[in-house]
């Protein structure tokens, strides 16, 4: 076994363990979300049954212009965060020095997403090489494309 498939199995393992994966939003809630800078982003949605908020840490993978935000989601459609943004596209974003401004947030299409996906990789293709190991190790699936989200602040 490679470092390379250590580091997949560990990462797959951390984005599976829900303490850890939700333990930067108490972080963004007590005001100290700007220590990640840009590159991270804390999404508020809708539950689509409850209605109740709801709050979800997420990489930027674009910013194509100022106060819009291009996110992934790693575990495809299938991704509460995604499906709740599909029934109701009002959101809150957390990011840098934003604090909870009002926000839409759109899927992509699958033409944006791959033009999106693409620019990302190349430049970051270290964090990719490691980011798409981690998602097929957690996902049990190769990594084509992923479901894009466009959000723009209101």
């Amino acid at each position: 076994m490679t470092l390379s498939d250590t580091f997949a199995r560990l990462g797959s393992r951390a984005l599976q363990t829900r303490w850890f994966v939700r333990s930067p939003i108490t972080l963004y809630r007590i005001g100290l979300g700007f220590l990640f800078g840009t590159r991270l982003l804390m999404l508020e949605h809708v539950g689509r049954r409850t209605g109740g908020r709801r709050y979800v840490v997420l990489e930027v993978v674009d910013r194509p212009a100022r106060g819009e935000y291009v996110i992934v989601s790693g575990f495809g459609e299938r991704a509460q965060w995604y499906r709740n943004i599909r029934a109701n596209s009002g959101v809150r974003v957390w990011c840098g020095l934003r604090r909870g401004s009002p926000a839409t947030a759109v899927p992509m299409t699958e033409a944006e997403s791959t033009a999106a996906l693409d620019r990302y990789v190349e430049r970051h293709p270290g964090a990719w090489k490691n980011l798409r190991a981690t998602i097929e190790h957690a996902t049990g699936a190769p990594v084509e494309t992923l479901p894009m989200v466009r959000v723009r602040v209101n």
